[in-house]
């Protein structure tokens, strides 16, 4: 079971991570709105980046789906870059999940974050089947361009009630933690 408090704050949570960790520069837009978990997919073939966030009393698994066109290639990839296309997005993936991570430590000190790991868009579609306590799904778009499509999933193994302060949400440039 998740309180209403806990649903409230994972989801300021994932938004002030999402505004902070998935643009570039500082002053570039980006926009969130909740969506239909079932349209959470953007084509069928896709792939879908995931981290995981683990500790005693809950799984948050954070999927983010980069739509592969023009517009989010061009915002994401510098001129001449050596990266792929899931290189990118992972590590746009892991500093998003990663700022989720700080500001659930102030709540749980016992949590550990996967790296990320890329799976076919069609697990959305099965996420049902784990029996969430918690489902979310948004679109995200940066500059009007680029665009992602994010799902949180909360699985809880004990009641789950927190409510986090989202104003003292600190910025960081991204440190390396070691557990």
């Amino acid at each position: 079971m998740i309180s209403d408090n806990a649903k409230g704050s994972i989801d300021g949570i994932f938004r002030k991570a999402a505004q902070s960790r998935l643009v570039l520069a500082a002053g570039d837009t980006c926009e969130i709105a909740a969506i239909p978990t079932n349209d959470a997919g953007l084509i069928p073939e896709a792939q879908v980046v995931v981290l995981t966030i683990s500790s005693i009393l809950f799984r948050l698994m954070l999927m983010l789906q980069f739509d592969e066109g023009a517009d989010t290639r061009d915002y994401f990839f510098a001129e001449g870059s050596a990266s792929t296309v899931q290189e990118i997005f992972s590590e746009q993936a892991n500093l998003c999940c990663g700022a989720m991570n700080q500001e659930l430590l102030r709540y749980f000190p016992d949590l550990g974050m996967s790296t990320p790991y890329v799976l076919n868009a069609h697990c959305i579609a099965h996420l049902e089947d784990l029996k969430p306590a918690y489902l979310a799904s948004y679109a995200v778009t940066v500059n009007q361009a680029a665009r992602i499509k994010a799902t949180v999933c909360v699985c809880t193994h004990a009641p789950l009630d927190f409510v986090a302060d989202l104003s003292a949400l600190e910025e960081s440039c991204g440190e390396l933690e070691l557990f």
